[in-house]
């Protein structure tokens, strides 16, 4: 089974027990945190998409860490004036283990 989520203005296939790097949630490690904005589920040659997502489906994750990725260097260079810029940048992740994936049929009645 998998699962097609949407956070931090991307999108992730997941599957259960995959461990995933996603922009910065304000979570601590070992919290767990539950995505809403499931866009497709698949299982078994079967695949359902949403319209844009699908309703009262859920994936649920565990906060394992929060991480920076390793460093981008940005250069810049004005030519024949000697003038030269280095910079670097390291952008803040949170490392995720996924739980379970819960579809529309499976979700509890709210």
């Amino acid at each position: 089974m998998f699962a097609v989520i949407r956070t931090g203005g991307k999108q992730y296939r997941v599957t259960p027990n995959a461990v995933l790097k996603v922009e910065k949630l304000e979570a601590e490690p070992g919290a767990t945190v539950t995505f809403t904005d499931v866009l497709a589920i698949g299982a078994e040659g079967a695949l359902t998409l949403g319209a844009p997502v699908i309703a009262g489906a859920a994936v649920t994750a565990t906060v394992i860490a929060q991480d920076r990725l390793e460093k981008v260097i940005i250069f810049k260079k004005r030519r024949r004036k000697n003038s030269r810029r280095r910079g670097g940048h390291r952008q803040h992740v949170t490392v995720l283990r996924v739980a379970d994936i819960r579809a529309a049929a499976d979700a509890p009645a709210a």
